[in-house]
């Protein structure tokens, strides 16, 4: 398509004319500037176990992006009753302003949980439609660490057993075929919970002794106690779980509430205590860092607001010397957004989480490529925006009726 002499002027001032650098929206669609394209519409995707979202513009394209998967009915119902009305119109460049506007605006419907989860789908798929329409992916636009992969561990908890939840011969196994697949880390969450504080009788000794077995003195192993414990009791089975089976890090040991209870158990361990997956926000990370003195930051995407905030978080924790791990348990645009963020901060994790595609979702074939897993290792998409490419029609035709 030819340019006119007016248009091409335009295009070179913001460095986007040559055929290298063109974005694709430029070169097919109404040849706007990056300044010049609003947002037309903003579309919640609900499935049973995943709430996605659709950001168009009037420049032909369009971006996508992962929201919390808990309650995704709640998900889309803030969407379409405040943040439709919040970000339609605005240029998606404006990203932090539709951030800011959303979180303080929205600050009612609550700081923790269901708002930041919901601007978690929005700002991911701005970052998306970001790197789409200037053809480069996400990670460049942060400031690429020049990382091509990114070591990964198998993630599996305790649910979906024959009844109800493994066993330590589940567990045991579970942890074995992840080392078959050739992970060299993997961590078995317990999947306590608060609810059952304490558990007794408790499971976890013996579950742990059987994946230790299982996979052998070679693999480093993580456990994860999901909020399961007191601290008194968090550090006794922590020190058990260390001297008997040699676990090289603990994740949420005890209530995400109790910071004070948190930096306890931190003090007493001899390895990394982790946490940070019910953290929402970089104030409440902060904290985190500052009163639960926590080892390592678990900054999930879909749930701290999205990329935007975790960026924030990871710069934040990078000036105390903390690294990121993301939490991750989402094999689809979760962790494509995962992925670009990693590849973009000097204090990400070497090894990251990642449960493999987990087929027992249904979600994988609503998209059209995949993420290339080998050798333990994740490799970080290259395509523009956060490098998954959604099947739209799979997408319309298999979404919700809501």
């Amino acid at each position: 398509m030819a340019l006119s002499r007016h248009e091409f002027l335009r295009l070179s001032a913001l460095g986007l004319a040559t055929p290298s650098v063109l974005p694709n929206s430029i070169a097919t669609s109404h040849l706007k500037a990056p300044s010049e394209i609003k947002i037309t519409k903003v579309k919640p995707y609900v499935f049973k176990k995943a709430t996605f979202v659709k950001i168009e513009t009037d420049a032909g394209i369009s971006g996508w992006g992962e929201a919390d998967h808990d309650h995704p009915e709640l998900v889309a119902k803030v969407i379409e009753e405040f943040c439709e009305n919040e970000v339609e119109g605005q240029n998606p460049f404006h990203s932090e302003h539709i951030w800011m506007r959303l979180f303080f605006k929205g600050e009612d419907i609550g700081s923790t949980g269901l708002l930041p989860g919901t601007i978690a789908g929005i700002d991911n798929a701005l970052w998306d439609l970001k790197g789409k329409l200037l053809n480069v992916p996400v990670r460049n636009l942060l400031g690429s660490t020049q990382a091509e992969k990114v070591r990964v561990y198998g993630s599996y908890g305790r649910s979906g057993g024959k009844n109800g939840q493994k066993d330590a011969v589940e567990m045991a196994a579970t942890g074995a075929a992840f080392v078959e697949q050739g992970y060299t880390t993997i961590k078995a969450r317990m999947q306590i919970r608060q609810l059952n504080l304490n558990p007794d009788p408790d499971p976890t000794f013996e579950i742990i002794r059987e994946v230790r077995r299982a996979v052998g003195d070679d693999i480093e192993l993580f456990v994860d106690f999901n909020n399961g414990y007191t601290p008194a009791k968090a550090i006794d089975m922590g020190l058990k779980l260390y001297e008997h089976f040699n676990i090289a890090a603990l994740e949420e040991p005890i209530s995400y509430l109790d910071y004070q209870g948190l930096s306890q158990v931190v003090e007493a361990l001899p390895i990394p205590v982790m946490a940070g997956e019910h953290e929402f926000n970089k104030w409440q990370m902060r904290d985190l860092l500052t009163i639960g003195r926590i080892d390592v930051i678990n900054a999930d995407v879909i749930k701290c607001a999205g990329i935007s905030e975790c960026k924030k978080v990871a710069d934040m924790a990078h000036a105390f010397d903390r690294t990121i791990m993301v939490h991750n348990a989402r094999p689809t645009l979760a962790t494509a957004a995962s992925l670009q963020l990693i590849g973009s901060i000097p204090n990400a994790a070497r090894v990251q989480e990642y449960g493999g595609k987990r087929e027992e979702l249904g979600l994988n074939h609503l998209f059209d490529n995949y993420f290339t897993f080998k050798d333990g290792y994740l490799y970080i998409p290259n395509q523009p925006g956060l490098g998954l490419t959604v099947n739209e029609e799979a997408m319309e035709k298999e979404k919700l009726n809501r």
